[in-house]
């Protein structure tokens, strides 16, 4: 069986916990257990060190098992202190090559919270806070390398994931598991929603659509439309991050970044059907975000059209792709959101066919 792996916050809170053993016990532990919320795992730790009486830092490197990742091998830093009591026991905070929010916040996400209040809370002395500080030494050059930006992770890494475990797959794995997955619910409904990522399944779940027609699609569009068209499928409901979905408009059929990133160039196309102020569109492609962009156009009163535009453009595209290599119609609704699941615009068959799934 190929080695699952784990994913970036275990190793995160594996070097923050062999560390703080370290400043207690003055022991350098060559592995630690943790829990995983659920399960368990040992962790190797690489190196560990006091910097000081009360501070110590330890390191270990990502192992993603059989995943097709870019951060194995990468090395880990925590940097733990235990400091007066300050109102909180665990500070957990992001260091260098940990990426920020728009906001300005570290992008350390829920799991990763979770995972350090269940291993690190029993070691920390009474009266004391102890301050866990992540680096990813590498983590500012890797981001180069994702689509982080288009999320509004600026600057990094993020410590994202909802479990411990890092499943092993390839991309033809991915495609062939969504497919298999289409094929299960087009037996159960002739009207399907296709959700990219975990932001397009909290909208799913807050317009209270049935998880049974959902199928998570991945960056794989167009094989999956055409798969449906295949499948005698009636509609498909596409639900997007807008910096993802817009690409469609733009005819791009596979959304991961290292295909194809043309986000800006095709939402400033759409804004010169709406305008001549070359000062306007040159600034839509200095944006360093979809999130940033839309805000520009908010700024200046023409978002809404503009991606109501995008929404229109992503349906015909859509249509015509699934007509060209499934030779059969097939209905297409869009809504496009933004990072916090806003909807920002959607075509508007979209409402009909949220209809549909709710008689």
């Amino acid at each position: 069986m190929q080695n699952s792996g784990y994913t970036l916050p275990v190793f995160a809170i594996a070097a923050a916990k062999a560390a703080l053993l370290h400043l207690q016990q003055r022991q350098s532990p060559q592995t630690v257990k943790l829990d995983l919320l659920p399960g368990d795992a040992e962790i190797p730790i690489e190196q560990v060190a006091c910097l000081d009486q009360n501070r110590a830092l330890a390191i270990t490197r990502s192992d993603p098992g059989a995943n097709l990742d870019l951060t194995r091998n990468t090395p880990i830093w925590a940097d733990v202190s235990l400091d007066p009591f300050c109102g909180d026991s665990l500070s957990l905070v992001g260091g260098e090559g940990i990426g920020k929010t728009e906001e300005g916040q570290a992008a350390i996400y829920h799991y990763a919270r979770r995972l350090a209040e269940a291993n690190l809370l029993e070691y920390i002395p009474q009266g004391k806070t102890l301050r866990v500080a992540i680096i990813l030494p590498e983590g500012r050059q890797l981001a180069k390398r994702t689509s982080n930006e288009a999320f509004g992770v600026l600057d990094g890494l993020s410590l994202l994931g909802t479990h411990g475990i890092a499943q092993p797959h390839t991309a033809v794995e991915s495609l062939e598991n969504a497919k298999t997955q289409l094929q299960e619910k087009s037996q159960q409904h002739q009207d399907l929603i296709f959700c990219i990522g975990s932001n397009g399944l909290q909208v799913a779940d807050r317009l209270k659509l049935p998880e049974t027609a959902i199928v998570q699609v991945g960056n794989w569009l167009g094989a999956l439309l055409v798969e449906a068209g295949l499948r005698e499928v009636r509609s498909v409901l596409l639900l997007g991050y807008h910096g993802k979905l817009v690409k469609l408009a733009g005819k791009i059929f596979n959304t991961s970044s290292h295909i194809a990133d043309g986000k800006l160039e095709i939402l400033a196309a759409a804004l010169a059907q709406y305008t001549d102020n070359v000062k306007l569109i040159r600034g839509v492609l200095d944006c360093p975000t979809m999130a940033k962009a839309y805000q520009y156009l908010e700024q200046e009163n023409l978002a809404d059209r503009v991606f109501q535009d995008l929404c229109d453009r992503i349906r015909q595209n859509s249509q015509a792709y699934v007509q060209k290599y499934a030779n059969t119609e097939l209905e297409i609704g869009v809504i496009l959101f933004e990072r916090q699941g806003v909807i920002v615009a959607e075509t508007a068959i979209a409402s009909d066919l949220i209809a549909r799934h709710h008689g």
